[in-house]
């Protein structure tokens, strides 16, 4: 009873407060912002909370850092690879567990692990603006005009989809044709302004 107390007493509260706030900046702050997706932002939260006490509390069994990653990584892979999930959420699922892994058991006092962790959603947060990457969209769509379809008449094809759709047509891709209904199925990407 007397280690649990030890293992409590001195950094933990302190981290698990940096822990909470710092996850809550990447998933509510960021995360839900750009992609409001309830179910993820719950179990994204509470896995970084698992990561950080199981982490916290083994720290004083001789385990590495490279162990403990590893073992919340496959854990991950096991939970999440029958769920679809985009590069995005999974990119965002790594950030909860590395947060979490630097808290638990890094070599950080509570204030380093603040700064750290601020610094990583500074990142994160520059990384979500269109200053770093334009947003681009992409849409399906089954285009009758078969005659547009050929690669001289390209700049046709986008005038007309963009004319008809009124979004700003970046790239379109043939994704399928089929010439006995004259249709192609069109894979286009297009942008938020014009």
């Amino acid at each position: 009873m007397n280690d649990i107390f030890g293992l409590l007493s001195g950094q933990f509260f302190p981290l698990l407060l940096v822990n909470t706030v710092f996850l809550a900046v990447l998933l509510r702050g960021i995360f839900f912002r750009h992609s409001p997706k309830r179910n993820f932002l719950f179990g994204f939260f509470m896995f970084g909370t698992g990561v950080f006490l199981v982490t916290h509390l083994l720290q004083g069994v001789d385990i590495s850092m490279g162990f403990a990653f590893g073992l919340f990584a496959i854990f991950a892979m096991l939970r999440y690879r029958t769920e679809t999930i985009s590069i995005r959420d999974m990119t965002y699922l790594f950030l909860v567990i590395v947060i979490s892994l630097l808290n638990g058991v890094g070599p950080l006092t509570p204030e380093g692990a603040a700064f750290v962790n601020a610094v990583l959603c500074i990142i994160v947060a520059i990384g979500e603006t269109s200053l770093f990457a334009p947003r681009v969209f992409e849409k399906r769509i089954r285009y009758e005009n078969i005659n547009n379809i050929r690669p001289e008449n390209y700049h046709l094809l986008v005038a007309d989809i963009t004319q008809r759709t009124g979004l700003n047509v970046t790239n379109i891709e043939i994704t399928d044709i089929d010439f006995l209904s004259d249709i192609a199925n069109l894979q286009i990407s297009y942008s938020e302004t014009k």
